[in-house]
């Protein structure tokens, strides 16, 4: 599985070679435990790698960065539209929006993605 990143200028998908994979290794949090440890506990995540929290249902969702060691990058999105992208510090960091995927990255990697992009998750 992987995470692709395909911006949208003026409100159009710009060309495929702009399209840009994230993250070659992507883990879901699929479970109640996963999702509540998140990326906890770790020391670090490697470059190319995502965290994905996927839900059933569209509602409010929010991070939080207790016991996380090191800076990420999430991203919200309904539909695979991106609805929010914030860097969180590590102990301190919290955010929520409207979501029902949330990606977390290693931080830096979302620079360049802004709310109205698009990301998919697509098997390699």
């Amino acid at each position: 599985m992987r995470l692709v990143h395909d911006p949208v200028t003026d409100g159009r998908p710009v060309d495929e070679t702009d399209r840009e994979t994230l993250a070659t290794t992507v883990e879901f949090a699929d479970s109640i435990v996963s999702q509540t440890l998140g990326l906890m506990f770790r020391r670090s995540v490697p470059d190319g790698y995502a965290l994905a929290f996927q839900f059933d249902s569209t509602t409010t969702r929010g991070l939080h960065m207790v016991f996380v060691f090191f800076p990420i990058d999430a991203v919200w999105l309904v539909d695979g539209v991106v609805q929010r992208v914030e860097t969180l510090r590590p102990w301190r960091g919290f955010a929520r929006e409207t979501a029902d995927l949330i990606v977390e990255l290693p931080a830096g990697t979302a620079a360049d993605i802004d709310p109205g992009d698009r990301l998919r998750l697509e098997d390699e």
